[in-house]
């Protein structure tokens, strides 16, 4: 199984982190909301170690679901957080709670974020493979 590692860095407007693989190299760049005590929706999840699982949802279609019950975090609940997904997006606004991988950090509409989301994704979906795999979420 495959183990990412998600180095993070924190800022008043957001998460700013950089994903790498089981070698240590970077993979993608990757945003989410600013930490506010895991609030449902306005907070990124708390650091730990998450199960990565292929998830199909209705607005994003194919894509990966972070599970982990003893964190607060599942797909389905009940749980203090669900549905927390690695998707395509640009900014944090786009975001509730969910993971956006980008080519490199810019600045989008204004806004800092990740250029180039869908690329990025593909990218990792296309090293993930299909495949559960494990999400070590680290304060860089």
């Amino acid at each position: 199984m495959k183990t990412l590692t998600l180095r993070r860095r924190y800022f008043s407007h957001g998460v700013f982190s950089t994903l790498h693989d089981d070698s240590g190299h970077p993979i993608c760049d990757v945003i989410e909301r600013a930490w506010l005590n895991n609030q449902p929706r306005v907070s990124c999840i708390p650091e730990g170690t998450y199960d990565l699982l292929p998830h199909n949802s209705p607005r994003f279609g194919e894509c990966y679901a972070l599970e982990m019950p003893s964190l607060g975090v599942t797909r389905y609940g009940p749980s203090q957080r669900t549905h927390i997904l690695i998707h395509p997006a640009n900014t944090v606004s786009e975001l509730e709670g969910c993971l956006a991988p980008g080519s490199e950090f810019g600045v989008v509409n204004g806004q800092w974020g990740v250029l180039d989301s869908r690329a990025a994704f593909t990218v990792l979906m296309d090293y993930l493979d299909g495949e559960e795999a494990r999400l070590e979420i680290v304060k860089d």
